[in-house]
């Protein structure tokens, strides 16, 4: 008998696995990743250390236009589609079962725990929406849920299971000490959609274009951004780290800039048809943040993403705090 586990590397998730393999099931992760979530190291590193195999699978491509542009049960606080996140995830791991030689689903839901897509109607509208109700088990707060397929059908037992109910995590906690789980994130994060920032810059993104694609998200998690000229987007790196990222991330019509004799930021011009004023404006919101900010002139250099030695000069005046436009 085995199990596939939504498995995010939480606390809540180790311990639904290890619920279940101590049922003598066989249990394997499946980590979903999109631009928002998934793909951090540390959930492959508690997979090893539960024993279990772990698979991870990029759903971005239908993530993006079937979840996030048009959500049925519509968004959280912020651009967080969870309900349909969580039934499209347990439809996509549902699917896998055959594959896996898999007869049932888990995940470390608890109720109560998040109270507007983690109460008792919320979880159903996820059953609802994944097509595989009563094969989904939440062995967190199992005993308080109607018994599911694998209870009725004798494949687990139900008493084993438990009775969570609410946001503490004095219980969660408890029973990491006792299966020696010692490495875990705060229950807080890692969804950039749940994020107010991210979420403003990426809403004016998937308004811009029907048509988003998941590469488009990256540049979204680096800088500072600013909107400049006819809806045209700046990016200013905020370290070295951020300015490499930009420089890896930047598209063949972007246009990279970045002041020619003092340290600073690098900055990215994206969506096409720059002005000479445009890229001046850009060019002067680049050195207020360069050690040329007090200059009555800052050279910058402007070129091409890979192509920097074919590259212009042109003096700016660097802005002033007070000039400079908000960032989104």
């Amino acid at each position: 008998m085995k199990a596939i586990s939504l498995f995010s590397g939480g606390l809540d998730s180790q311990l639904a696995v290890m619920l279940i393999k101590n049922q003598g099931i066989e249990v394997m992760g499946i980590n979903f990743v999109t631009p928002f979530f998934g793909a951090d190291p540390a959930v492959l590193q508690a997979a090893r250390n539960l024993g279990i195999e772990l698979i991870t699978m990029d759903i971005s491509d239908e993530y993006i236009p079937g979840v996030l542009r048009s959500p049925v049960y519509g968004y959280g606080k912020n651009l967080n589609p969870c309900i349909d996140c969580h039934g499209f995830m347990l439809h996509k791991a549902g699917d896998y079962m055959g594959q896996a030689d898999a007869s049932f689903l888990i995940t470390g839901e608890v109720v109560g725990q998040r109270p507007m897509s983690q109460n008792k109607s919320a979880l159903n509208a996820v059953d609802k929406i994944s097509g595989y109700r009563g094969f989904i088990v939440r062995p967190l707060s199992g005993k308080i849920l109607p018994p599911t397929e694998p209870e009725l059908r004798g494949w687990i037992n139900r008493e084993a299971l438990l009775d969570i109910n609410g946001r503490g995590r004095h219980v969660q906690m408890e029973l990491a000490e006792k299966f020696g789980i010692k490495d875990y994130p705060s229950p807080a994060g890692g969804c950039l959609l749940t994020e107010q920032n991210f979420a403003r810059r990426l809403k004016r993104v998937l308004e811009r274009d029907k048509e988003t694609r998941a590469e488009e998200m990256e540049i979204l998690k680096l800088g500072r951004h600013f909107i400049v000229g006819d809806d045209r987007l700046l990016v200013v790196g905020r370290n070295q780290s951020e300015n490499r990222k930009i420089q890896t991330n930047a598209w063949p019509e972007d246009l990279l800039m970045k002041v020619a004799d003092r340290p600073g930021p690098l900055g990215l011009l994206r969506y096409g048809n720059y002005s000479e004023d445009l890229i001046a404006y850009a060019a002067a919101v680049v050195a207020r943040y360069s050690d040329a900010k007090n200059l009555n002139l800052a050279r910058v250099k402007v070129f091409k993403p890979g192509d920097e030695e074919n590259h212009t000069i042109i003096e700016v005046p660097p802005l002033k705090p007070e000039q400079t436009p908000p960032a989104v």
